[in-house]
């Protein structure tokens, strides 16, 4: 039997000696990034794609049909991109909900998986159009479990998953619980519809989607993964500030290993994280620990999910200028 570190579309690299593993590391000849939406509506200013080929080629803004996208119209381009062959796709929305919380919607908690989930949300929100999950944080079966108004109410505790709690810790940002659906930097919303989305491109292309952690990284699939553009920036040494100009966006690809793209002025921050996160993708995707991180546990693999490059424990060069004057 061929070994698989031999056949095409994977790379084999060894881990660091106090890990004892090797981790099969799938090549990818593209990378897509997208900024998403929760929101209600027929199309949303706040959701851009950008993608970028191997190598050091500098990432690409995909134009929208018609101004704007749809969540429907972001399901037709990527169910429509399979055919160019497999890529890594991510996308800035969590793919499960906190399983502390979550695992009381089931019977067994223990056995239930991220798509049992995944069919909870479409049974109460499949009649939403675009995608829209918010009918399941307004069911009263499950709404009762959100933060949707007004103070934080007392039975409220910010339930986190622990890729988010190991992204604070690692200083990549503060993720946001999605069963906190108050204020600008909510995500709830986002990932209910994200998990619709996701699910119905399972169902569309089941021999060429993977969804990572929860499926292992196929060299002729397309592997979905969660991403937290906020982590690529503060890699990048941009700390917690928004980029909205274009010698912002070059100087991060610059230090992701990209060329410059070499747009003039303003950008958008959607548009700005978008190119940001397909080059931090392409930048980290051929480290072996990105994909095993030695935090990630059993719960997180089957039911939590995970955030692409948080916990890899791996040592980073300095962002320009942070060692200067020490």
């Amino acid at each position: 039997m061929m070994d698989p570190s031999q056949a095409d579309g994977w790379t084999e690299r060894s881990q660091p000696a106090r890990h004892l593993q090797v981790t099969m590391v799938p090549d990818f000849p593209r990378f897509v990034a997208i900024d998403w939406s929760g929101a209600r509506g027929k199309r949303y200013a706040g959701v851009a794609v950008a993608e970028c080929a191997v190598g050091d080629a500098p990432p690409r803004i995909v134009e929208p049909p018609g101004g704007w996208w749809s969540r429907t119209a972001v399901f037709d381009w990527l169910l429509a991109s399979l055919e160019r062959g497999p890529a890594l796709v991510g996308i800035d929305c969590a793919f499960s909900l906190p399983f502390v919380v979550a695992g009381r919607y089931f019977t067994d908690p223990e056995t239930a998986t991220v798509f049992d989930l995944w069919d909870r949300v479409e049974a109460v929100a499949g009649g939403e159009s675009d995608f829209a999950g918010g009918a399941f944080a307004e069911h009263p079966d499950y709404g009762t479990d959100f933060w949707r108004s007004g103070l934080q109410p007392d039975w409220y505790r910010d339930p986190h998953r622990l890729a988010e709690r190991v992204c604070r810790t690692d200083g990549y940002g503060s993720p946001q619980s999605p069963y906190k659906l108050i204020g600008s930097k909510q995500v709830g919303k986002g990932a209910l519809a994200g998990m619709r989305m996701l699910r119905a491109l399972r169902r569309a292309a089941p021999e060429r989607v993977a969804v990572w952690p929860f499926e292992a990284a196929a060299p002729d699939r397309t592997v979905f993964c969660e991403i937290y553009p906020r982590l690529f920036l503060k890699r990048a040494g941009f700390g917690l500030r928004k980029i909205r100009d274009a010698a912002d966006v070059d100087a991060a690809l610059a230090f992701l290993g990209s060329r410059p793209v070499g747009l003039a002025g303003a950008v958008t921050d959607h548009d700005a994280d978008a190119l940001v996160s397909a080059a931090g993708m392409r930048w980290l995707a051929g480290r072996p620990e990105v994909w095993s991180p030695p935090v990630m546990d059993a719960r997180a693999r089957r039911q939590e999910g995970w955030i692409f490059g948080v916990g890899d424990q791996t040592p980073l060069p300095l962002p320009p200028g942070a060692g200067e004057g020490s």
